[in-house]
């Protein structure tokens, strides 16, 4: 765990008030007394730039000189409710998505990097039941494991205002879709309200390379996403994350959009929900979700940084996330159902200069194997031509087997097609007037950036038209 190191001295005002405002909010920490220790003294000089200023503070290896109460608070996530400490790391989606809500709130949160802290990835698992899921937030060491926006408005009493503004569209999605659509709405001075499930940037945001994005060589998928989001907000876009849709319905004109916890008015809307992993099925497949089995090599790889992994499909995503995680992993085995890859030829011709990549081509999973505790241990698969079965032992897997269109929220809504995607005519139009489709939840939509973007585009033009 980490410490909270309090040098100071009992005759000091501002010491004893620190000190007894971390004993009111049970909050531990070492005291050392400068006046018995010359190597303390020494320690507080060096980080006052030779002067002796008491209270100091070194907390995660960062210094304050005498911080108030109220940077303590914001420091140590103190609240009037209690307080809060997120555990998890700047690469995961939902707890950047937790940690904008709390900023926006006014809540005060202590940040815990599993990443940088091997204690915080144990406690993690340890809440769990050995499972890594983040964010996990403890309010006044009361555990809560991923909770959504609504839930945190509960549990922190946090007064949401009713929202009365009619924007002129409502952007349901805030991936590269989305975000496309808003700058170019906002260009047309059309107001525009993005509302994001998760956070900001979609699946491209997951993706540590994009090598096909015009204009750039190569981009990391989050640097990309998080240059839109700003363009975006440079035009005037509002953008709410956290707001799952739950239900939209026309009246007078006017559609009224419906979140677990609050509505909005607008006059047009796009749907650019995107798309999730496509899980496989098999036994115990759900039950090891977080525990040891994947769908984001970007999320969750670097909890396996030098162990065996598994990487099952063979498409594009397969193999380029497969190169991905080899790069730190100690071994990437990769498991195809058939005697080829579909992948292009660029990532099948890389993969044979990668040393600890191994391939399993012909292979069916049949079921995922937990070990004695519940926790992953290993892949069933049967090999297509001699029938014969064998487990392959790693310490996790990731699967990437294609996507399913995020539409299950519009059905009855809006015309979908036997996959469930959206089908639209021109101009990005669905079969309700005033209402558009962009992105992979579209039917007939290629699984790029770059082609989003151009669906953004075409969904900001129907927006023009059907308001003007």
């Amino acid at each position: 765990m980490i410490d909270i190191l309090l040098y100071g001295a009992d005759w000091c005002p501002d010491c004893r008030r620190a000190k007894a405002y971390l004993k009111e909010n049970n909050i531990a920490y070492t005291f050392i007394d400068v006046d018995l220790d010359k190597e303390a003294t020494a320690k507080v000089e060096a980080i006052n730039n030779g002067k002796r200023i008491i209270p100091t503070l070194i907390l995660k290896g960062k210094s304050y000189t005498n911080p108030d109460n109220i940077e303590l608070a914001s420091l140590l996530g103190i609240n009037e409710v209690g307080r809060v400490q997120l555990f998890g790391a700047d690469w995961c989606p939902d707890c950047r998505r937790a940690k904008s809500f709390l900023r926006d709130n006014g809540i005060h949160f202590d940040f815990i990097d599993v990443d940088a802290y091997e204690w915080a990835t144990a406690k993690v698992e340890e809440i769990n039941n050995g499972k890594r899921i983040i964010p996990t937030i403890l309010i006044d060491d009361v555990p809560y494991t991923n909770p959504d926006n609504v839930k945190l408005t509960d549990l922190l009493s946090i007064n949401i205002e009713k929202e009365h503004k009619i924007y002129d569209t409502i952007i349901i999605g805030g991936g590269a879709a989305g975000l496309t659509t808003s700058i170019y709405a906002q260009r047309d001075r059309f107001d525009s309200l993005i509302l994001e499930k998760s956070t900001i940037g979609g699946n491209a945001f997951l993706t540590e390379k994009i090598e096909n994005y015009p204009g750039f060589q190569s981009i990391s998928g989050p640097k990309l996403m998080e240059k839109m989001e700003e363009q975006a907000k440079t035009y005037g876009a509002a953008i709410k994350t956290g707001e799952e849709v739950v239900g939209i319905e026309k009246q007078n004109g006017l559609f009224s959009i419906q979140t677990k916890g609050a509505t909005y008015s607008g006059k047009t809307v796009v749907l650019s929900t995107g798309s999730t992993y496509r899980m496989l099925g098999i036994p115990n497949e759900e039950e090891l979700i977080g525990s040891g089995i994947h769908f984001c090599a970007t999320c969750d790889g670097a909890f396996y940084r030098d162990k065996d992994i598994i990487v099952i499909g063979g498409g594009n995503s397969a193999l380029e996330e497969g190169i991905f995680l080899a790069g730190f992993c100690k071994s990437v085995k990769i498991v195809h159902r058939s005697e080829k890859f579909s992948a292009s030829e660029t990532y099948i011709e890389k993969l044979k200069t990668i040393d600890n990549i191994s391939t399993y081509m012909n292979k069916t999973s049949i079921a995922f194997v937990p070990n004695e505790n519940g926790l992953f241990e290993g892949l069933l698969m049967k090999d297509n031509e001699t029938g014969e079965e064998a487990v392959l032992k790693a310490d996790g897997t990731f699967i990437f087997i294609g996507l399913i269109p995020n539409t299950q929220s519009f059905k009855g809504v809006v015309d979908l097609d036997n996959s469930g995607f959206i089908q639209t005519s021109a101009l990005a139009q669905t079969s309700v007037d005033g209402i558009f489709a962009a992105g992979d939840c579209r039917e007939g939509a290629i699984a790029q950036v770059a082609a989003a973007t151009g669906e953004g585009v075409l969904a900001s033009y129907g927006i023009r038209n059907y308001l003007t």
